[in-house]
Order: C-alpha cells, then structure tokens, then sequence
C-alpha cells in the first residue's frame, strides 16, 4: 500500500491559486493528501468526497465566505480541525472566528513555520477533542453496562419475592406470569412500545406481590370469604405497593399497576376508589388481563374454567363498570386476531378462596 493513501487529508480554501499552492507545497512536505478549493461552496463538495482532518481556508472569498463554511464544517463536520488565514489583522474578526470554532487564526502574511506550529497545535486540540469523547463514550458504556447489571440484580430480587409468594399462595405460581403475558399482548394492541411495554409485562409479574403479607389462613382458605377476611386480602395492592416502591423507583407504570389493578373503572375499586381515567392506563390493562386470567381457571365457586370465549364475553359485559371499555376493545380484538390465547396452566397448586 502506498504511504499516501494512508496520509490524512488537508484542504486548502482560497480563491487565489498561488496562495492555495504555496499552502498545497508546505502541506504535503508535512505529509499530508492536499486537495484544493477556491470558494467555500467547493469546499464543501471535497469535504462531502473526502474525510477531511484539517481544512486551511482564507476568510475573504466570493460566493460563500470563510465565516459561512466554518459554520457549516461545524455542523455538517465536527471532528475536522479548521485554521482561518487572513490579511485582516482585527481582534473582533479573530475572536468571532475562534467563538464560531476555529481552532486557530493565522494573519496574512505569515512565515510558513508560524503556520506549521498554528496547525500541529489545531491538530493536537483536535486529538484531545476525540479522545475525549472516546473516553466519554467508553465511560457511558461502561455506566450502561452496570446498569444492567444492576436491573438484572433488582429482578433477581423480585423474583425472589415472588418465589415467596408462590410458598405461601401457590395460585400465584403461573398467574403472575400469565397476567404479565396478557397484559403485554393488550397493551401492544393498543400501542404501547419500548420502555412502557416492558414496565407492563413488570407490573403484571408483580401485581400480587403484597399477598405477602397477608395471613396464609385467609389466602388458602377454601370457602368463601368473610367481610373481614375480604377487608384484609385486599390490603395487598397497597403493600406490594409499599414494598416495591424503593426497587421499582424508576418505572412508574409498573408500580402504578402493583397498586391500582383491582381499581373498578366505575369507582367502586380498591384502594383510592379511582373512577374512570383517574385509573392509569397500564393499571386498567392489568385489571382485566388479572380477570382474565382469574376466569379462566380453577375456583371452588365455579365447576368448570371459562373457555376464552366465555371470558370475552364476561369481560364485554362488565364494559364500562368494573372494565375500561377501550382496554375490554383491545382485548377482544386482539382474541379475535389470535394474538391473545390463553396460556396453559401447568403443575397442581392449592385452590385458593374467591377475591
């Protein structure tokens, strides 16, 4: 391979030729590919062919001026070190051109040493610039990556909180999971993406975490329960809300799903008795994916599960009072699409009591 294909590219913007060719000489002697402009419109055009390092340019030129292009090599080609040569000897003309991003100023006439140690010390500005931001970049990745090592610690703990619950409500085992899938499949159809996506496939994981703290002889118990035993099951949107807080910080929508699912879109929910769209959204998603799911398998109330079909047609019903008409919508939508099915229930888990 040849050196000088190699060599970085200069560019050398004037309108007159025997300057740029003076400029063209000195710049190859320093080993550098020279290509030549005579305006600032030309120079633009090498700059879009070639990956310019250092761009020379007078200031005074017809069509488009020095000034012009250094505001155009700014922000079409930040990483290109540009040094303005001119006669004009003004201190206002020198700093404008400095504030615009020059990294140096040269004034005509000028020694062709001066003009060297002008550039080496551009090119020197422009290396600390790049390694800059190389390391910068480096940085933020390696920020990036211990914050994933961090949200793959925090789900490892809420897994464990929920591997918890499953030894005190084994109906949980497999629920979660299949209210975090149905909800998912809701909201993408009706347009959740990203981040908020991922935050109700979270919520729905998690929605039944408080159950934790409620009495084992309430949450397996067989017969219906009492009023007082309803009272005290249904304290656990409140405390999963209260443990999951500190971890759950930063997504907002998965906690407002921990804490509002059993919220009623007619206001007689539990526990802010939130009416209509007072109910976070992502919460009136889990809300009918919990119900959902809630029909469709065994209850000691109940001989036989629900069929999908039969669930649409509860949910359709219930439209407007204890459901989100435009959640139920989605969700029956997306049934009649297949692209919600219900999820096989798998292993032998205790029945528990009707909430």
């Amino acid at each position: 391979m040849n050196l000088l294909d190699t060599a970085p590219y200069c560019l050398i913007v004037d309108d007159e030729p025997r300057l740029r060719q003076v400029m063209v000489h000195l710049m190859r002697g320093d080993g550098f590919q020279c290509i030549e402009a005579g305006n600032g419109l030309e120079a633009l055009e090498q700059l879009e062919k070639h990956s310019v390092t250092l761009v020379l340019s007078d200031l005074r030129m017809p069509k488009m001026d020095g000034f012009e292009l250094l505001r155009e090599i700014r922000s079409r080609f930040p990483d290109t070190a540009v040094v303005m040569i001119t006669a004009v000897a003004d201190v206002e003309v020198a700093v404008k051109t400095l504030a615009i991003g020059a990294a140096d100023y040269v004034i005509k006439p000028y020694q062709l040493e001066d003009v060297r140690a002008r550039v080496a010390q551009a090119l020197e500005k422009r290396r600390l610039i790049l390694e800059n931001r190389a390391y910068r970049e480096s940085l933020e990745e390696r920020v990036a990556q211990q914050a994933r090592r961090l949200e793959e610690l925090f789900l490892t703990s809420v897994q464990s909180l929920a591997e918890a619950l499953e030894l005190k409500d084994p109906y949980t085992r497999g629920h979660s999971v299949r209210v975090s899938i149905y909800s998912s499949v809701i909201a993408k159809e009706m347009g959740f993406t990203g981040e908020l996506l991922r935050q109700v496939e979270l919520g729905g994981h998690v929605h039944d975490i408080g159950k934790i703290g409620v009495r084992e002889g309430v949450l397996n118990k067989a017969d219906r329960l009492t009023h007082e035993e309803y009272q005290h099951i249904m304290t656990h949107p409140v405390l999963g809300w209260r443990i999951l807080s500190p971890l759950l910080g930063d997504t907002p929508a998965a906690l407002n799903i921990v804490r509002s699912h059993h919220e009623r879109f007619d206001g007689r929910g539990v526990p802010d008795g939130l009416k209509g769209i007072e109910i976070p959204l992502e919460a009136r998603i889990a809300a009918a994916a919990d119900s959902l799911d809630a029909m469709t398998s065994d209850r000691p109330y109940r001989a036989t599960e629900m069929t999908l079909e039969m669930a649409m047609d509860e949910l359709r019903r219930c439209a407007g009072t204890q459901f989100d008409p435009d959640v139920v919508a989605a969700a029956i939508a997306a049934a009649e699409r297949g692209e919600l099915q219900l999820v096989p229930k798998t292993g032998t888990f205790a029945v528990p009591a009707r909430v």
